[in-house]
């Protein structure tokens, strides 16, 4: 059943991961999407593949997201579902981490997340559904992951506050927070053998989950099904964070 017609859906980082399953979902169930990113040739191919429309964007720069705005208010002019999901883990010991690489996972994950809603909110329709993707890392607290924690964290407060800023509109807020996902940026961590069991034996369910998973999350709090939650945080983790 098509329950998004005609919906129009905002999914940044939509090229790969995460953001590809739920801009395929989302399609499927009847929303004209938008996907972003920052690399073109990325960005082009998945907008071919998915049969969606590609913008570029880089989500830590601020001119790049008040450039986004304008182009979807142009050619869209309003949006039903915004999914800020563009985001990047990497990992350093507290002791041991660089300011650069500290204000890259912040600029990204934080920053532009945050950007990106504050710079949207005039665009959303009444009714619309934010979704903020966060992690289960900021629950269970990985050693070596504390910037990455810190950043999906501030993802959770903001979350609830925005919830109760944007209730006077009805429009829900929510943060997804999936536990180890098989997504580029788990092969990106560069995770040795012993790593990848001790992650996987995290889990109680043993098992990887899949981006389809937490797009149908997603799906979910999109539709008029999701319509009494706000300010909440979904985890889809298998288990990993109780």
């Amino acid at each position: 059943m098509k329950n998004l017609k005609d919906k129009v859906a905002i999914i940044t980082g939509g090229n790969s991961g995460i953001g590809y399953a739920a801009a395929k979902k989302l399609k499927e169930n009847g929303a004209h999407v938008i996907i972003t990113g920052r690399r073109k040739e990325a960005i082009e191919n998945a907008a071919a593949e998915l049969n969606v429309t590609g913008l570029i964007a880089d989500q830590s720069k601020l001119s790049d997201i008040e450039n986004l705005v304008h182009q979807v208010k142009d050619q869209f002019g309003k949006v039903d579902i915004l999914l800020v999901n563009a985001g990047i883990s990497k990992i350093s010991t507290i002791q041991q981490i660089e300011e650069s690489l500290f204000d890259e996972i912040m600029n990204v994950n934080f920053k532009g997340a945050y950007f990106t809603l504050s710079r949207f909110i005039p665009l959303l329709n009444d009714g619309a559904s934010v979704i903020m993707l966060s992690s289960t890392s900021a629950t269970i607290s990985p050693q070596s992951a504390s910037v990455y924690a810190a950043s999906k964290a501030a993802i959770n407060a903001v979350v609830k506050i925005a919830a109760l800023e944007l209730a006077s509109r009805n429009i829900r807020v929510n943060a997804v927070s999936p536990g180890p996902v098989a997504t580029e940026i788990i092969s990106k961590l560069g995770l040795d053998e012993t790593s990848e069991n001790q992650l996987l034996q995290s889990v109680p369910m043993k098992r990887m989950g899949k981006a389809e998973e937490v797009a149908s999350m997603i799906n979910y709090l999109a539709s008029e099904e999701a319509s009494f939650l706000t300010g909440a945080n979904f985890l889809v983790d298998g288990g990993q964070s109780i």
